[in-house]
């Protein structure tokens, strides 16, 4: 499974669960050319998201993605997910990895090169860095240099993930700097055509990759 492309992540005020608006979402943004999707939710239980996480994993590789879970090893081992995301406050990736033997592990590494190095070495599957723009969904989240990504692809030899605030007309210059992957949350579920804006990120990456 190749990680590249628009990397699509879930969010529970967006995607909401009620009349399964979540499915509907990411459908739209898998038919439009998302190649990788998170289920990301830092309140529901795992048994609560057990019945979610089953029908987004069968609902990406209908459309050849990939299925990452954020933070939570556990549920994805339980419905067997393609891979899990982990930030800094999350389990280490030595543990993960113990858990999850040879699924996908991707990374935060902020706005830390270093960190990516170490994560590299640790086995990780790719580093994301951000965030790059001022975020709706983290608005907290420290402004990371766009340079970072030159760096890291001289120096990594894993795939490279940017994330934080990234619209369509912000993600052109991050894609010519090198990113692999797009992780987009605000700007493709609030869009009025979510399969249409999938489409145009995933034309950048044709055009610009």
């Amino acid at each position: 499974m190749k990680l590249s492309g628009l990397y699509v992540i879930t969010d529970k005020k967006l995607t909401p669960y009620e009349n399964n608006q979540i499915l509907k979402k990411v459908e739209k943004a898998l038919k439009g050319g998302a190649k990788i999707v998170q289920l990301r939710d830092k309140t529901k239980s795992d048994e609560d998201l057990i019945p979610y996480a089953i029908a987004l994993k069968k609902l990406s590789h209908k459309y050849g993605a990939i299925f990452i879970i954020n933070d939570r090893v556990e549920l994805a081992l339980k419905v067997d997910a393609d891979g899990v995301h982990l930030g800094k406050e999350d389990l280490s990736i030595t543990s993960a990895r113990k858990i999850l033997k040879d699924k996908i592990i991707g990374v935060s590494c902020y706005g830390d090169l270093k960190r990516a190095k170490e994560i590299e070495a640790l086995s990780a599957d790719y580093v994301a860095f951000g965030s790059f723009f001022p975020s709706p969904t983290k608005p907290s989240a420290e402004i990371v240099d766009k340079r970072i990504i030159l760096e890291a692809k001289k120096v990594l030899r894993i795939p490279v993930c940017a994330i934080g605030g990234i619209t369509l007309e912000r993600a052109k210059e991050l894609i010519e700097l090198g990113a692999d992957m797009i992780a987009i949350v605000s700007d493709i579920w609030i869009a009025e055509n979510i399969e249409e804006r999938a489409r145009r990120y995933k034309e950048l990456f044709e055009k610009y990759k």
